[in-house]
């Protein structure tokens, strides 16, 4: 059998390594109910416009002591 021939299997990537991680959270209902009306306005996942939300908060948040 020559080299042509040969199925090749990598190893397997593990999750994470596409710099992405994935988890679960506990929102109310109402919230997930704004965030899908917000995806059918736009065409955006849901995880496509948490992810921006999110990004969004983290860079403008300010921490205060």
């Amino acid at each position: 059998m020559s080299d042509d021939d040969k199925l090749i299997i990598r190893p397997k990537k593990y999750k994470g390594n596409d710099g992405y991680k994935t988890f679960s959270i506990r929102i109310k209902e109402e919230l997930v109910e704004n965030i899908d009306s917000i995806s059918a306005k736009t065409g955006h996942s849901r995880n496509e416009l948490i992810g921006i939300f999110l990004d969004y908060a983290v860079n403008h948040c300010k921490v205060e002591d």
